[in-house]
This record gives structure tokens, sequence and C-alpha cells, in this order.
């Protein structure tokens, strides 16, 4: 009840978080050129002053930016995200068809990152100064100074082109008309590349992270004291080093949330994955506002709902936090 307590607090806190994004996303678009009516008079090849002006009506653009942003703020109090002007369909229509394919890219690399960063930290803080530290840290260093797309691209390259083993983008195979356990392994085959070219940037980090965690707990009295008491080495990562060194990593999933939605637009544009990251490129070239409005505020629920998990996380790893003191 402690912890659910802690949680439910930093939710609350994080509302007026989410009026000001949505406020401030919606000011700093309205100093962009162009609007809506603009996109689509430009799809239509054109068009006369009257029409243009009737649109701005029905979309409710021909009122001052106060009133549009006072109407938005009541439409989205009832839950109502509006219609997406450029795809003909409520908004939240739109953002549910693309959802599941970023939240499954998202929780393939979290995942991936945050396994594969944790092994290699360890490894690199047991094995400190020699050999095996070296050659983690340098991956480490060469994944996170690389950009995404650049992992991707040579991604396709290697063993979409030349090797032929993995597909080269889409969520899964167009016209295959696969059903069950074969959908599913389609889809997984699919993601391949894109989980690890998303992955592989957090990965640097999170093992940079967890060794220098690993090397400043394993430095604690407590494990000198498990020492002196005979315990191995295995035994006391494991049962005294292992929590606690977990605790930094398990701040910067929360913190890391976001960057990693904002870095699917890159890799999802790459590999033509019809997920949320691409929706919002495509709305901010068309100018589609409410479309690109919704996507913030689902992106920023994500987010919340990340760091809601991340804090009952933390209260379970280190009890002190749960009981405030």
């Amino acid at each position: 009840m402690t912890i659910l307590l802690l949680a439910l607090r930093r939710l609350a806190a994080s509302l007026p978080t989410l009026i000001i994004i949505l406020a401030g996303m919606f000011l700093l678009l309205q100093l962009a050129p162009g609007d809506t009516v603009d996109a689509l008079m430009a799809q239509m090849g054109g068009g006369d002053p009257r029409t243009a002006e009737e649109l701005r009506r029905f979309y409710g653009l021909d009122v001052s930016v106060a009133v549009q942003l006072g109407r938005y703020i009541l439409r989205l109090i009832q839950l109502d995200l509006g219609q997406s002007a450029i795809y003909g369909k409520p908004v939240a229509t739109v953002i549910a068809e693309r959802l599941p394919v970023t939240l499954l890219l998202m929780g393939t690399s979290l995942s991936l990152a945050f396994a594969g960063g944790t092994a290699l930290g360890i490894v690199a803080a047991r094995g400190i100064d020699r050999w095996p530290d070296t050659l983690i840290s340098t991956l480490g260093l060469i994944f996170y100074a690389t950009p995404s797309f650049w992992f991707g691209l040579m991604g396709i390259v290697l063993f979409a082109i030349t090797l032929g083993w993995l597909p080269s983008g889409g969520f899964e195979e167009v016209g295959g008309g696969l059903t069950g356990l074969a959908r599913i392994v389609d889809i997984a085959w699919h993601l391949i590349l894109p989980t690890v070219t998303l992955a592989l940037i957090f990965l640097a980090t999170y093992l940079r992270i967890m060794r220098a965690s690993m090397l400043e707990v394993m430095s604690l009295d407590f494990v000198r004291t498990a020492r002196a008491k005979g315990l191995g080495e295995t035994g006391i990562v494991i049962r005294h080093v292992l929590r606690n060194a977990l605790l930094p990593m398990v701040t910067l999933v929360g913190l890391q949330a976001g960057t990693m939605l904002g870095g699917s637009v890159v890799v999802e544009s790459v590999f033509a994955l019809p997920g949320l990251g691409r929706l919002a490129y495509e709305s901010v070239v068309q100018r589609d506002l409410n479309t690109l409005l919704g996507i913030v505020f689902v992106s920023a629920l994500l987010v919340i709902a990340v760091n809601f998990a991340v804090d009952l996380a933390y209260g379970r790893l280190d009890p002190r936090i749960a009981s405030g003191r």
C-alpha cells in the first residue's frame, strides 16, 4: 500500500506536466508556416481562396490561437482527440491502428537493451582493467557514438541485401494471409533488424551505467564483510551487489522512455514500420495538427505509465524510498 501511494503521488504530479506539454506543443506548432488547409490545398493541386476559407472554418482554424487552444483542451477533457484532416477519420482511430507496432518495437528494444546492458555491465565490472572490460567498454562507446539510422541502413545492406537473411523492412509479409503462430513468427522475423537497431544505443548506455554502479557497490563495506565471511564472488554479486546496483538502471529506464519514443521516429522511417513514429513524421510534413497533438498526448501518457512502473519497481528494490525515509 505504501508503494502504491508513492506511485499515485508521482502520477498526480505528472498531470500538470501533461497539460503544459500539450499547450507548449500547440503554441510551437502555430509558429510553423502554413496549416492543415495549406497542406490539403497543396495535395489537391491548389484551389480558390473561398474554398480555403470554408475549409478553415470547417476545421476551426478561423479563430484566434487562444480560442483554438481552449477548444482543444475542452475536447481533451472529454477524451476527444478530434478529427484527422489528412486521414479523414478520428485521431483516436488512427493512433489505435499504429500504437501496437510502436509498443511492440519499444518493448522488445527496451528489454534487449536492459538485459544486454545489465549482463555486459556485470561482466565488465568483474573483469575490471582486463580484456573483457576493455572490449565491452570499446564496443559500448562505438554503439553510443554511432547514429541509429546508420546502424539501420548498414543492417539492411548486410543482412537483407548482401546475405538475404532478414527482410529489409515492413511489419509483416504483405498479402501473406498468415494467422496464429505463423503470423507471430513472421512479425518477429521482420522486427529483428529494427529492434537491434533501436536497442544498440541504449544498450551502450545501460552497460556503462551498470559497470559503474557495480564497481561502486562492490567497494562498499557490506560487500567486504560478505567476502570476509567466505562467500564466493558469484554469490556476492547475485545476493548482495546486483539488487543495489540495479537502482540506477531502473531510474534510467524511466528517463529514456521518451528518448526511445523519439528514436522510433528514425527507426520506423528507415524500416517502413507503420507505427507512431512514422505517423508523427507524416503529420508534421502534412501539418495535421490534431493527429500530431494526439500523438504527443499518447506519447506523454506512455512516458508517465513507464515512470509509474519505475516508481513501483524502485519501491520494491529499496523499501526506504517507499517509506519516505
